[in-house]
């Protein structure tokens, strides 16, 4: 993973948007959002 520095931040260079995760994109499933951020953490995201 890439990363950039924001002030004293050290962040990914890819984001994670999770607005699909919420109640605006029809049904939702927590478990899949829940495995989607721990797939996104072990690749090292987190911004």
């Amino acid at each position: 993973m890439k990363y950039r520095s924001i002030g004293d931040l050290r962040v990914s260079s890819l984001g994670l948007g999770c607005m699909g995760m919420s109640e605006y994109y029809g049904n939702q499933n927590d478990e899949e959002s829940i495995a989607t951020l721990n797939y996104a953490l072990e690749l090292g995201v987190n911004f």
